[in-house]
């Protein structure tokens, strides 16, 4: 649990706050009396959750709210505002502060409050692991991170604003999870978050399905039906799968958003659309507008603060930490001790190509959850697609590297290799220093011993020799290697 700081210039409804927050378990809260006490303890504690007052002496609560979102915009600020000061509080919303109680502050909209604010963090805590990077006029914000105040300040900027949100990036890599942070942090978020996907609505439903009909509009229109765009209204509408819309439904999506209105399918009424786009992609929507098949103006109108998120392949580097981060969610969700994963399962994973992203890392650790029985994810535990992907095959233990006493292969490479089997530097002779010819030598012979070694087994080899199956295969090839030679060796 994190800790609180209750701020007001009213001693007693500190008092009271404190006695509810204590009440519904949380037990590390400080007080300040105005806005400047706030900022300076902020400023030299940890808080999760700050509970600030609008109307203070030396400070106002507005302006406190700036410092502490400038110094750290993670932190959770609700504002406590008595009737009088109510356009205040909306305001400091439009700052960053995730909501606003009126006076009398009551316990269970306290309680209520504090819990939606929490899980709305908490989808920030995911949308980090996506590394989003945030472009404004061409240039870049926030690079690829995992740093949290980065994050925050992503979403932070995006919650003060009602312009469209394009993300960018490959399936899997999180796309409607930022939507769906941006929504719960914003403005909107007492509205729905209603979520369509582009390429599932035939191009003849789709004005019926966004805009909604009314009874009769069409053959089958047996009642009248509310679109989503009306569904969606004071939320925020996720398109996903943007660049699927045919040329006439992105025509019909335009107007909507230049003119702010729209008319049910069969009508003759227009009905305002106060809602939230974000839209999202995987297709290269620049190319699209070459060949005529994206609308340039449509692309223009969205593609206002866009967002990027970059394939996991792109930065595995971030695996170990995004590895702990599923852990810690599955440890939670499952009631499990898990405590991380072994060094060499991390290393097996860091060598697949994940096609599926962050998607199929979550789907990993949790797989390796059902199956590990120990406080560290083994290599036994993840599933076995990848497995065999990596050349990695369960059944056959590892054999220990026993000693060359075999004559080498070669002739030519006689005496090159010293009593612990080593290649020896000092055996070379000195009309005979040529680089490419000695490394082609020890290539050979180091494919040979490990292949004698793992029985003729190219994917135990692979794996245990630290070369990639494609570069063995190839160098195999190269050096007229056969692995059946070596399937009966010691």
């Amino acid at each position: 649990m994190f800790k609180v700081l209750v701020v007001d210039d009213d001693s007693s409804l500190r008092l009271s706050v404190k006695s509810t927050l204590s009440e519904t378990g949380y037990l590390d809260i400080d007080e300040a009396f105005d806005g400047v006490d706030a900022v300076e303890k902020v400023k030299d504690n940890d808080y999760g959750l700050v509970l600030l007052d609008v109307d203070m002496p030396r400070m106002s609560g507005l302006e406190a709210l700036k410092e502490i979102k400038a110094h750290d915009p993670s932190v959770i600020v609700i504002i406590m505002t008595a009737f009088a000061t109510i356009d205040d509080a909306v305001l400091a919303v439009k700052e960053g502060a995730y909501n606003y109680l009126s006076k009398p502050i009551k316990a269970e909209a306290l309680t209520e409050l504090i819990q939606q604010a929490i899980d709305a963090q908490n989808l920030i805590s995911d949308v980090a692991v996506s590394a989003p990077v945030l472009m404004d006029n061409g240039r870049k914000i926030i690079g690829n991170t995992l740093q949290m105040k980065k994050v925050f300040n992503i979403i932070n900027r995006l919650s003060k604003v009602d312009t469209p949100v394009l993300v960018r990036g490959a399936s899997g890599t999180g796309k409607e999870l930022i939507a769906r942070a941006i929504h719960s942090n914003s403005s909107h978020k007492s509205g729905h978050f209603v979520a369509i996907n582009c390429s599932a609505i035939p191009e003849n439903l789709f004005e019926s399905e966004l805009f909604g009909h009314e009874k009769g509009a069409f053959t089958g229109a047996d009642q009248r039906k509310i679109g989503k765009f009306q569904y969606a209204e004071g939320g925020t509408l996720f398109l996903d799968e943007l660049g699927d819309l045919p040329l006439m439904a992105q025509v019909k999506l335009l107007r909507v958003l230049q003119e702010k209105v729209f008319t049910p399918v069969g009508s003759n009424r227009e009905i305002e659309a106060n809602v939230r786009i974000v839209a999202a992609t995987n297709r290269p929507l620049e190319e699209m507008i070459k060949n005529n098949e994206f609308r340039e103006d449509l692309y223009y109108r969205l593609n206002v603060m866009p967002i990027f998120l970059p394939s996991l392949d792109e930065r595995k580097e971030d695996l170990k930490n995004m590895i702990q981060h599923f852990i810690k969610k599955f440890n939670d969700k499952q009631d499990r001790k898990i405590l991380g994963m072994a060094p060499d399962a991390l290393q097996l994973l860091k060598r697949y190509d994940w096609p599926g992203n962050i998607r199929e890392l979550e789907n990993v650790i949790e797989h390796a959850f059902i199956l590990e029985e120990t406080s560290n994810i083994q290599i036994k535990s993840l599933p076995e697609k990848i497995l065999s992907q990596l050349g990695v095959e369960l059944s056959h233990s590892p054999v220990a590297p026993q000693p060359e006493t075999e004559e080498l292969t070669s002739n030519s490479q006689e005496g090159l290799e010293d009593e612990s089997g080593l290649f020896n530097l000092n055996q070379i002779a000195e009309d005979d220093l040529d680089f490419s010819k000695q490394k082609e030598m020890f290539e050979k012979e180091f494919i040979i011993k490990a292949l004698k070694t793992f029985k003729g087994r190219v994917n135990q080899t692979a794996l245990h020799a630290n070369i990639p199956k494609k570069t063995l295969l190839r160098k195999m090839e190269k050096y007229n290697i056969n692995a059946k030679d070596y399937t009966g060796s010691n």
